[in-house]
């Protein structure tokens, strides 16, 4: 009887139900052994559907309504293995077995019961967590075809979220994807870039023909303008009526983008976000398609959630303070650090500590993405996934379509394989104040053709 029990409880475990099928309720052993199967013959066909079609396995495990499916599933096998592992106890008779092995073989059985469903548990209860994330964070719309080959997507990185007055964005750069290789080139913006030329579909262009402020224009020949650099296009939409109000400016001038970028919220953008994408598009000639927009103000909750950052620290940075040096609560010191949620903020929020201003800033936002990606490796995101979703949610907001997901996410993979193509628009090979956006299109195409597919063959 011993042997049995060792046996009943060694075999419910490798297969859960066929202890059942032996020597108990062989209705519920069936049952067990029919879902098992299918639960093995799913985690088959997933395996088999990473590595034949990727793109679309990914494009099904990151759809709300299967992780739904996925979800319950779970919870439904994670209760019917205990009941089976309960069973099987009770099948072990324990008063008939030698005394000494009573005890053993009661915690085996349990430990072999409860380990699996609270394992089975957290998999639900961490695909919860991401169904909530992707629902919350990614939009409904349809997928979109590459443009010219790649998929380009502008990054904002801001200390305000979209929906609070006066957001500017303290760092822009846009992502050109190779939509097969996934070969990528970063181009960064200035936010002080002035006179942005609009395409002429661009609603922003009937006001705007000869570029950003510059006139002749709708405001009159001097070209005026509610605001003038790159990153108040924003505001130049979103908050028209406010400045006119504060600048004692005609009130007309606030409903000359009245009706711009009407579905903008369908698509879960907004009037001065989709401006933004079309000025960065005449700034570059790329067709920016997506945004994503990071607050900077929420980077501590998901550095925090992450662990920390590690970051080699180039220049003695302050934390707080003023032009003058007043107000300054610490330093961030040169050399290599392990930084808090708190300190990588400042290194990237710091404005007085550079030497090159606000474009050693831009290199510093850059360089903290960086570190947070190198910080997302599979172990750490799995030990510490609901903190990371939680931060997730606050930190980002775009208008990628939730069904466009997996697409992307393989190309990521593919990204890896290769060294990303910086192009920087900034001084010396480009002056903000006076753009020559004819070089500026050419480094950008520079870049594109530096990130594209040597042998577009090979790749067929």
């Amino acid at each position: 009887m011993t042997k049995r029990s060792l046996w009943l409880v060694v075999i419910g475990f490798l297969l859960p139900g066929s202890a059942q099928i032996l020597t108990g309720n062989r209705k519920l052993g069936r049952i067990g052994l029919i879902a098992t199967i299918v639960l093995i013959v799913g985690a088959l066909l997933t395996a088999l559907g990473f590595a034949a079609a990727r793109s679309a396995t990914l494009n099904l495990f990151t759809n709300s309504a299967a992780l739904f499916v996925l979800q319950w599933l779970l919870v439904a096998y994670a209760i019917l293995w205990l009941v089976l592992g309960f069973d099987t106890l009770r099948l072990t008779q324990l008063v008939r077995i030698t005394p000494n092995w009573r005890i053993p073989v009661a915690v085996i059985a349990v430990v072999l019961t409860v380990l699996p469903s609270l394992g089975v548990g957290w998999a639900s209860s961490t695909i919860g967590s991401t169904r909530s994330l992707l629902s919350g964070l990614f939009q409904g719309s349809p997928a979109v075809d590459p443009v010219d080959g790649r998929y380009n997507i502008l990054l904002l990185g801001t200390d305000a979220g979209a929906d609070r007055d006066g957001m500017r964005p303290d760092s822009i750069s846009l992502v050109s994807v190779d939509a097969k290789t996934g070969q990528s080139v970063i181009i960064g913006l200035p936010r002080e870039l002035t006179e942005m030329p609009f395409p002429e579909e661009s609603p922003m262009y009937n006001v705007h023909p000869n570029g950003f402020c510059i006139g002749p224009n709708s405001f009159g020949d001097g070209g005026g303008c509610l605001t003038g650099y790159l990153n108040g296009v924003y505001a130049e939409l979103e908050q028209a009526d406010v400045i006119v109000e504060s600048e004692g400016l005609d009130p007309a001038y606030a409903s000359l983008y009245e009706g711009f970028y009407a579905d903008a919220a369908s698509r879960g953008s907004s009037p001065g976000l989709e401006a933004t994408k079309d000025a960065v598009s005449g700034a570059t000639g790329l067709d920016v398609q997506f945004f994503v927009l990071v607050n900077m103000d929420a980077f501590e909750n998901l550095i925090n959630a992450l662990g920390g950052v590690d970051i080699n620290v180039q220049e003695r940075l302050p934390i707080g303070g003023d032009q003058f040096g007043n107000g300054v609560e610490g330093y961030i010191e040169i050399g290599q650090q392990h930084m808090d949620g708190f300190t990588a903020q400042w290194y990237a929020r710091s404005r007085y500590g550079s030497e090159n201003g606000d474009y050693a800033r831009m290199e510093r936002q850059r360089e903290l993405q960086g570190a947070i990606l190198a910080q997302m490796n599979p172990k750490n995101v799995l030990t510490r996934f609901q903190d990371i979703a939680a931060a997730g949610t606050e930190l980002v907001e775009t208008d990628i379509p939730e069904s466009m997901l997996g697409r992307f996410l393989d190309l990521a993979a593919k990204a890896r394989e290769h060294s990303p193509v910086n192009v920087e628009l900034v001084p010396p090979a480009i002056d903000p104040e006076l753009p020559d956006y004819a070089r500026a299109h050419q480094l950008v195409a520079d870049g594109v053709a530096a990130a594209s597919p040597s042998d577009p063959e090979s790749v067929e």
